[in-house]
């Protein structure tokens, strides 16, 4: 396998004004072959197929720079309404993308989404791998290893427990989740670990407008409040996803 098969996540990535470097492509086809490989002896994912791996799990994952380019470009000078302004200022948006520092823990990250692919497209970035299950830190620390990561750490815990750590107790700028659980139980495991000013980022993949009201006094007790819903659809695809933002005040 080689970079010409990711012609089309690299199609994908362009709508979103994102380049992969030749070291990024090598990083993400390694990790792929990773994942297929431990796939075949424990249970990583149901999703194998090539383009359906690079769409639904890595360009998912990817997606937190919608995010990213709707309020954090203020820390690089760049301002998001650059981007609908030609070409030249999405290379200003990208350079500033990859520039970014900030820290990160992924809850419940299970084979490493979002967290891998996010440490991929940002080396500056820290990162932070938690799973409560021990055989898939072992395949994370294998990823992190044949990638030359060096900017990620795993853990083995309980969300419930890590929260009590005065290491990882509110120390980080973003906390993210693409768990399957509903929006009051990942906020209770998520947003103790987010600074005050920071953002636990929820991915979803249906609209949450009854979840949303279910999960609005536990965000409250939480120190949280509900800053935006960031509607998408993956490219070339009528996939919907949504990053829900929840602000620690």
């Amino acid at each position: 396998m080689d970079t010409a098969t990711l012609t089309q996540i690299h199609k994908d990535l362009a709508e979103w004004g994102i380049t992969l470097t030749s070291k990024q492509d090598e990083q993400f086809l390694k990790f792929y072959e990773l994942l297929v490989e431990w796939n075949s002896f424990m249970n990583l994912t149901a999703i194998t197929e090539f383009d359906e791996v690079m769409k639904k799990h890595f360009l998912d994952s990817l997606s937190f720079v919608h995010y990213l380019k709707k309020y954090d470009f203020v820390s690089t000078g760049v301002n998001s309404d650059l981007e609908d302004k030609g070409i030249a200022c999405k290379q200003i948006i990208l350079d500033s993308l990859s520039e970014q520092e900030f820290t990160m823990i992924d809850v419940g990250t299970g084979a490493g989404f979002p967290g891998i692919p996010l440490a991929i497209l940002f080396p500056k970035a820290k990162f932070t791998l938690m799973d409560s299950l021990n055989k898939r830190i072992k395949f994370l620390d294998e990823v992190i290893l044949q990638l030359g990561l060096s900017n990620v750490e795993t853990v083995h815990s309980r969300a419930e427990d890590l929260a009590r750590n005065p290491k990882y107790r509110e120390q980080f700028n973003y906390s993210v989740s693409r768990a399957v659980a509903n929006l009051s139980t990942l906020s209770e495991y998520c947003l103790p670990f987010v600074k005050v000013g920071g953002n636990f980022v929820s991915y979803k993949s249906e609209r949450l407008s009854e979840e949303l009201v279910d999960a609005k006094n536990a965000i409250s007790i939480l120190g949280g409040e509900v800053k935006d819903q960031i509607d998408f659809q993956l490219p070339d695809s009528d996939i919907y996803r949504n990053l829900l933002v929840i602000e620690k005040i």
